[in-house]
Parts: structure tokens; sequence; C-alpha cells
């Protein structure tokens, strides 16, 4: 039996079968695979993106980007307002995250318990699950000294007296070298391309990649086939050849954003009137600081320290955002980096003094801040609609004032805020007054996120939720959604965790009703 096939050699249609389909090879599709193909069901496992490995990964941007992020890495909201980061490859986003692995913070299980019913105690409980998933992938805390870049984010905490924490990372083996968002060369990340994926298919599991899946079928209360296309060399669906595949359960797991496009694309039933909405983004604001010694944040782990000093105020009514760092690269940089012309060479002649902080703000949990909506554009493509209300606007001025006294506090020579009105400013007395009187406008502001949550979300009421708390489609018996767009709100931390988790529970939960 051939493990491995690249619809995009698909030269007339065709029809395949199996148990369990998932379609979906990031988080939660790569957990769902092994662990079904384990229990023993014959499963067919569907990606849009090419199936890379690490002899790919060049560790150059200008080759990862087009090949293994969605829309080239430059996908943004409907308004261009916000930029999205989000992996379309064998593994999804867990090929080129940055690796940070933190559990789902329990004031976050407490909301969803309070404002959903979906209960994560006593047997519920979550922690077994996310034992299994660290034991599984290596995740533990990074245990080598934090480059430079985080060692500034750490060094500021310090001298604040504000938290700070070692952060947990899935890798084996890792050698430092910084590339984690280009995927891994030496397979010393823990995504699902290494781990989950060839587990499966050692197991009897079938891989397609390059393959758009455009619609579920479905009849009564039972999804009953997936219609797909093969892509072209740019990732777009292509309509000479059509593919279709049965199967007894059917789980979708194409991320936040694909994974409520398919099922608007189909039409399900959404009594709810919540398919598509409350999709959430960490919107996360930077800040640049320049330092008289070398920072070279594009050496070593991304990420290994993060501060929730803010995350959770006590006023309700103050958005809450985690600090961490982004690892610095010359692309991804220059894109982000303010002004033109001379004043932007300047900055990039200083890369390697640049020391960059980011924070994320926690969307979800107040009224003014419900996330955005998954719509579909006349190519019946995804387009997430994300409006950035007062509450979200004060919280990133908040975040910028913090960000930027944590920089002079770790000994930054000056501080530029990534806002088209900001310039550098030499003291933290300066910066302040100047990010009180930044304008909080769409385009002036930069704003992005890694993080796409929500959108199918659980809950213990069909009328509040489009899926069950074990992700079980409220309306189609023989449907499933096992990943992040299940989450109520955002999370307060990365979410890889979170998924992994999740999904292990839920497959445990599914293995069981399928069983004989």
């Amino acid at each position: 039996m051939v493990d491995h096939i690249n619809a995009a050699l698909f030269s007339s249609d065709q029809h395949f079968d199996a148990d369990i389909v998932i379609i979906g090879s990031g988080a939660g599709g790569g957990i769902a695979a092994e662990q079904l193909t384990l229990a023993g069901f014959n499963v067919l496992l569907l990606e849009e993106g090419a199936w890379y490995t690490r002899d790919d990964f060049v560790m150059q941007e200008r080759w990862a980007y087009p090949n293994l992020y969605q829309e080239g890495a430059a996908r943004k909201t409907r308004d261009q307002a916000i930029g999205i980061l989000q992996g379309r490859t064998v593994g999804g986003s867990t090929t080129v995250n940055w690796t940070t692995s933190i559990r789902t913070p329990q004031p976050t299980l407490a909301y969803w318990q309070s404002e959903f019913g979906v209960n994560f105690q006593a047997q519920n409980d979550l922690k077994p699950f996310f034992a299994k998933a660290e034991q599984r992938l290596n995740i533990q805390p990074w245990p080598v000294p934090p480059n430079m870049n985080n060692a500034r984010l750490q060094q500021g905490c310090e001298t604040l007296g504000w938290h700070s924490s070692v952060i947990s990372r899935n890798v084996n083996g890792c050698a430092n070298l910084g590339y984690c968002g280009m995927g891994c060369p030496i397979n010393a990340k823990q995504s699902m391309l290494v781990s989950t994926i060839p587990a499966a298919m050692a197991n009897g599991a079938r891989l397609i990649s390059r393959i758009s899946v455009r619609k579920l079928r479905w009849q009564g209360e039972q999804v009953t086939a997936v219609e797909a296309v093969p892509v072209d060399q740019y990732f777009q669906p292509r309509s000479d050849v059509r593919i279709t595949i049965t199967a007894k359960h059917y789980i979708v797991a194409a991320g936040a954003i694909g994974s409520p496009a398919l099922l608007l694309r189909s039409e399900v039933p959404d009594p709810s009137g919540r398919l598509g909405k409350h999709t959430y983004l960490h919107p996360s604001v930077i800040s640049g600081a320049l330092f008289d010694e070398a920072v070279n944040g594009h050496s070593g782990a991304p990420q290994s320290v993060y501060s929730d000093q803010f995350v959770w105020p006590a006023d309700n009514e103050l958005a809450g955002y985690k600090l961490e760092v982004p690892p610095l690269h010359p692309v991804l940089m220059a894109t982000k980096l303010i002004g033109s012309g001379a004043q932007h060479a300047a900055l990039m002649q200083q890369f390697n003094h640049l020391q960059a902080t980011i924070a994320l703000l926690r969307d979800g949990f107040h009224p003014q801040s419900q996330g955005g909506s998954v719509m579909l554009d006349q190519h019946q493509q995804p387009v997430l609609d994300y409006p950035i209300t007062d509450y979200l606007w004060h919280g990133i001025r908040r975040a910028l004032l913090s960000m930027a006294e944590l920089q002079f506090a770790a000994g930054a020579r000056q501080v530029l805020p990534i806002h088209h009105d900001a310039s550098l400013y030499s003291s933290w007395a300066e910066a302040k007054a100047a990010i009180t009187q930044l304008p909080m406008q769409i385009l002036r502001q930069t704003i992005v996120s890694a993080h796409v949550m929500g959108g199918c979300n659980m809950s213990s009421s069909a009328q509040r939720g489009v899926v069950d708390p074990y992700g079980r489609h409220n309306q189609l018996g023989n449907l499933s959604v096992f990943d992040g767009s299940v989450l109520p709100t955002s999370l307060g931390v990365n979410p890889q965790l979170t998924i992994y988790a999740l999904v292990w529970r839920n497959c445990e939960q599914l293995i069981a009703e399928l069983s004989p």
C-alpha cells in the first residue's frame, strides 16, 4: 500500500475510502491520526500543503514563507489590519511554530465552564492529557540559557519586579539554531511532521498532500462524502480533477480559519448561529529596542522566556496581554519595521543590535472582545473579518507602554514602538509621553498574530456552540472538529499544547464510541 500520495500528480478523477478521514495535518489532525491508527482504524489524512521534510528546510525565509505558510506568510484580515502567520504544510503550524508549549491557564478553563458549561474538572481533568502530550513530544522547560533577545525580556522583568518564567519547548536534540519558523533542518522540533504522522503511517495510515477539500456532502444527520480537488504549484484549488472520499467518520482539523470555511462551504446546519463567528487571534503588537551590545535575535531558541505580569489584570475591564519575544530574521523584521527609504535602511543596518518584544492580547473574555468572523469570498476561499474595538485599542496602548518600560529597564539605548507614527525614543519618560498620544488606528498601528482560535466553538449547549465538549458536531453525528477552532475563547497562552491535550482526550472518547 502506498502510504503517501501527492494529489498534484492526479490527471483523472479519484475515489478513496477509509474508516476515518482527517482533514488537516496540524496539531489536531496529527494527534488524531496517530491515536486512531493505533486503535486499529483505517485512517486517511489529508493536507492542502506539501509534504516537505528536513532536507527541504534550508533555513531561508525566501523559501520557507511561500512554501510552508498560508498565502505566502502574507495572510491578513479583511481590512488588512492584522497579519496572520499560519502553517500550510504537512504538520501544519507545528512544522513552523516557535515550539512554545504551555498548558491551558486555569482562569481560561474556569471561564469556559461558567460561560459555556465545558467542565474540565474531576474525571474530565485535562492534566493527564497534558502529561501524555508532554511525554510523547518531549515537552519540557528549556534547560539552555536564553539567547540575548529572551534574556533582555527576563532582565527587564527582574529589574521591575515583574513575573517571568522559562518556557517549555517540544524539542529533542535541539541545536539552538533559531530557525524554527522555517522548518527544523535536523528534526529536533517534535512537530507532527516528525512524530505522530510518521508513527501513524508506519501503522497503516495514508497521507494525501496537495489536496484541497472543498465540501462535505451530507444528508439528514450524516456526512456522506468529502469532495476535494488537487492544488496547483501555488496551492490554489484546481478544477480539472475531482476527488471523492467516503468514510464512516469525518474529522475536520483544518485550523481555525480553514475548518469554519469548509463547514460554511458545505452549508452544514448551524442553529446556534456561531459557525465562523467568535474567531480569536491573540492580536499582538511589537516593540523594538536598540542595545549597545549585539542581541543577535536570529540565533538561539526563538522563545524561551515569557511574562504573565499583565495577562490576568484585577480589573476585568482591562485587556490582558502576555509578553514574549519573536525570532528576528531579515525578511520578517523588514516587513514589520516602520519607516521607509533611508530611515528603514538605517534601522536594518542595526539589525543585530535590535531586540523585539511582543504583547499577545487575550481576546474573548469581554463583551467588546468577541473576535472576528470567517466568511467566504467570491472564490469560496476564507476571509477573516476582525474588528478592533476600543477595548482592544486601550489594551494595545497599555501593552506598548509596558514593553517600552521593560526594554528601558533591561538597558535599552532607544525604544521604537512598531507604530507608523512612532519614532526612536531615548528615555522611558519620552516614550511614555509619546505612546500616550499615538493614534490607535488600523494600518498605523502594526498588529500581527500567529494564533488563530475559535469559529467552531465547543459548548455543553447546542444553542451556544457548534460542537459538544468532545468536538462532536451538534447536528451531524459522524462529524468531529479536532483543532483550535473549537476553543470558546483565546487562551492567553500559545495554543499547541492545549490542542494536543484536548484532541488526545477527544480521540479516546471517539475510539470508545466507534469501537465494536
